[in-house]
């Protein structure tokens, strides 16, 4: 993929990235500058979703959206020549409306609807109608005067990078009128007009302006929407709008304040940003150390994200969601990888260290390239954290460290990566060789080790299973007293996903607790700090093994035990030198234990000691099974 080149006159342009902007994606960064470049492919792209909408939109006769009695049904035609004539008086508005990133998303969610939904749908004529609301966005900053009818929710209109007018009276409509004068915007409700502008981001009564989040200080801060008003905000789909409080929007800005402190030693990180984030909307905040945030390709600069507990949690939430922003654009100008031939077959899926469930090639690259990003902040991070928090950032840097690295190992050289993408994991893969020499402190890597090989094991558990002709062998040769078939060792297990596989994270999220705060309620299980946990998982964080080894014992000679058992009583013996192969084969294989030891219960009805079973499972075609 090289430059941008010219082409003859009357044929569109194709885009394409520079070398230099390239080289420094496929390294995990990227300047400014490298921004530029696929925004300027993200704007072609969005212009020409917009065209194909109107098309197909003509296409079907899908005209006007649906209106009430004493209501003028929404057109299409009329918001496109709104917009056509704000474009000629102020291109650079009318860019920053299609550039919005919730307007990506009501494309793309437009078209999928367009593409999908029979001729005349309501749907497909409410979603169509939200162009009229970007049309009166556009024209009220090119300073026009217009009349357009706009889409109204719960008695909310929004007009994205405004604000959200609220109109006593109008639950019951689905459209309303706005006009512009070229000053101020009139929008009409039954009970009364709420009259706003020019400074639209003055709060008057019914007026809800846009808030702005600042990133940075001085003339080269910039800028973001503190999302709260646009229906298409969430990637998942039209939602009303909200609203947060002074008190939350205050917090929002002081913690991306703290985060950009953390962030500014990095100056092509943090202008990359500046230039490429566009929105943040708040979430319900989680538990934590578990943080949500999300992002899309379709929605260019946008990060949903719940407010976090510290800045160095928003600093590394927004590497991860600009990490996922970039190659997301990236794949708009060239595949990472080819379709599969065989469109009848699942897709090959693989164990991501920051999932629950197994992930295709796709969302693994996706994974790989945003935790390359995380691993990166915390390397540097752990240099510069204050004395409380720097084993926390030592234990992150191990944690992704190694967990970028066991997936890049699975992910290289696999023949559905394109030039592309093999050309970026390979690159990525020469930078993470090298972190991986670098020194840590011993107890905060072997928490992060022990974090990886549960999360790992639990994985295979729940979504592994064994061959079950060899599975029924070894349950004969265990009830005959004979060694362990040796195809135990070779054979192979299927993948079939667990939907109910949850909270693998459980050791890493335990392991923070312990690194912050040694004698916190996270100790307890009863008072559930930290979802999943259950009294083993609390008694291995604390390092009382044996006391989880008994506990998981009596679990696995009951009927039906927690699926996580087995990965568990291996991580519960791994201290033990008498036990060590047992417990390896456990955190190795723990899925053949499942199996064996289920299907004897099922069968035969028997209940094997745990330990035994796995030292036996563990000997393979070396010796008999020992006496009972």
């Amino acid at each position: 993929m090289g430059p941008t080149e010219s082409t003859p006159a009357g044929r569109s342009v194709f885009h394409g990235i520079s070398e230099t902007g390239l080289r420094g994606l496929v390294r995990g960064g990227g300047d400014g500058d490298v921004v530029e470049e696929l925004l300027s492919a993200e704007r072609s792209r969005r212009l020409l979703l917009l065209r194909a909408l109107l098309d197909r939109s003509a296409e079907q006769a899908i005209g006007q959206a649906i209106g009430h009695e004493g209501e003028r049904p929404l057109s299409v035609q009329d918001a496109w020549d709104l917009l056509e004539r704000a474009q000629a008086r102020a291109p650079g508005v009318v860019d920053g409306v299609l550039m919005a990133p919730g307007t990506g998303t009501w494309l793309s969610s437009a078209l999928r609807l367009l593409n999908g939904a029979p001729q005349g749908e309501a749907s497909v004529r409410r979603t169509l109608g939200h162009l009229s609301a970007l049309a009166v966005a556009g024209a009220a900053g090119a300073r026009i005067r217009f009349a357009l009818w706009v889409p109204v929710s719960e008695g909310m209109v929004s007009l994205p990078g405004l604000g959200c007018a609220v109109l006593p009276g109008a639950g019951g409509r689905t459209a309303v009128r706005v006009t512009g004068d070229g000053e101020r915007l009139r929008i009409s409700g039954p009970d009364g007009d709420v009259v706003v502008g020019p400074e639209w981001e003055r709060r008057t009564p019914g007026w809800r302006p846009t808030r702005r989040l600042t990133l940075g200080r001085g003339d080269a801060a910039g800028s973001l929407a503190l999302e709260e008003h646009d229906p298409f905000r969430m990637f998942s789909g039209p939602t009303t709008p909200s609203a947060l409080s002074d008190q939350e929007a205050a917090a929002w800005q002081g913690a991306v304040d703290e985060a950009w402190d953390l962030l500014r030693d990095d100056p092509d990180l943090t202008e990359a940003m500046r230039r490429g984030l566009r929105s943040i909307t708040p979430v319900p905040r989680g538990e934590r150390f578990r943080p949500y945030s999300s992002s899309s390709a379709e929605a260019f600069g946008a990060v949903n994200a719940s407010l976090p507990d510290e800045g160095a949690e928003l600093a590394a939430t927004l590497v991860h969601e600009f990490q996922h922003i970039k190659l997301g654009a990236l794949t708009h100008l060239g595949p990472l990888v080819t379709r599969t031939d065989k469109t009848d077959e699942p897709p090959r899926l693989f164990h991501a260290p920051w999932r629950d469930d197994p992930r295709p090639l796709e969302g693994l690259l996706q994974g790989i390239y945003a935790f390359f990003g995380v691993t990166r902040f915390w390397r540097a991070h752990r240099h510069v954290a204050d004395t409380a928090h720097e084993p926390l950032a030592h234990f992150e840097f191990a944690l992704w460290r190694d967990a970028v690295w066991s997936t890049l190992d699975s992910a290289r050289g696999h023949e559905r990566l394109t030039a592309l993408g093999n050309r970026l994991l390979e690159s990525l893969a020469q930078i993470c060789a090298g972190w991986l020499t670098e020194r840590l402190p011993a107890e905060e890597l072997r928490l992060a080790r022990e974090a990886t090989t549960s999360h790992r094991a639990r994985w295979r558990e729940h979504h592994l299973r064994p061959c079950a002709d060899v599975v029924d062998e070894a349950v004969r040769a265990w009830r005959r007293g004979e060694s362990c078939p040796p195809s135990l060792r070779t054979a192979p297990s299927s993948l079939r996903p667990d939907p109910d596989a949850c909270f693998l994270d459980t050791a890493a999220v335990l392991a923070r607790h312990r690194l912050t705060d040694p004698d916190g309620p996270w100790r307890d299980p009863g008072t559930a700090a930290v979802r999943g946990a259950g009294a083993v998982d609390v008694l291995l964080a604390g390092g009382a093994r044996s006391d989880a080894r008994r506990i998981l014992t009596d679990q696995l000679l009951q009927d039906d035990p927690p699926v996580g058992s087995w990965a568990a009583l291996g991580r519960a013996t791994a201290d033990d030198p008498e036990r060590r192969a047992a417990a390896c084969f456990l955190l190795g294989s723990p899925q053949w234990a499942r199996a064996v030891r289920d299907t004897l219960a099922a069968e035969h009805g028997e209940r094997p000691e745990p330990m035994a079973l796995a030292a036996w499972l563990s000997r393979a075609g070396q010796q008999p099974r020992p006496a009972a």
